[in-house]
């Protein structure tokens, strides 16, 4: 029993963090939910701690934008150890992040959550435009919001 809360409290204070780590390889581990965003209109992945999970409209198929330290900073990659099955939604999988970890992704975008979201349902991220679009990760979406160049500013050092 006190095994079990130790590795329960140690994912819990991961989730946070924005990531979701499981003691071991070869396991199916819940790091997703959905819940409804009223400021939205759109049921939306979360982590367990309720943090709306982001896609980067230009990351696809294994292609990495976010990997500077600036743009790190605001966006955190929920990932987990490798041999770890993310399990939460449909559609949820990993691709090996250019520093080697393990991020989950939902329909082929990696999922991240923004520094920005500081309370349960906040998703003051939703549209933040620099070197591609921020989006919410809504579920029930056919696919992925399309890439979007943009012109100007909001670049990450």
């Amino acid at each position: 029993m006190t095994k079990r809360i130790t590795i329960l409290a140690a994912l819990l204070a991961m989730a946070i963090a924005g990531t979701a780590l499981a003691a071991g390889t070869g396991r199916s581990v819940r790091v997703v939910s959905t819940a409804k965003n009223t400021s939205l209109g759109e049921t939306v992945l979360v982590t367990m701690t309720g943090r709306t999970l982001y896609s980067l409209s230009v990351e696809r198929k294994g292609k990495f934008i976010c990997t500077s330290k600036s743009c790190l900073s605001f966006w955190h990659p929920l990932v987990v150890k490798a041999g770890v099955t993310p399990t939460g939604a449909k559609s949820l999988a990993t691709v090996r992040r250019p520093d080697g970890r393990r991020q989950v992704t939902y329909k082929g975008g990696p999922l991240y959550t923004f520094s920005g979201d500081s309370h349960r349902s906040d998703a003051k991220g939703e549209g933040f435009k620099d070197v591609g679009v921020w989006h919410a990760a809504t579920v029930g979406a056919s696919a992925p919001p399309p890439a979007t160049t943009t012109t100007g500013g909001g670049y990450y050092g």
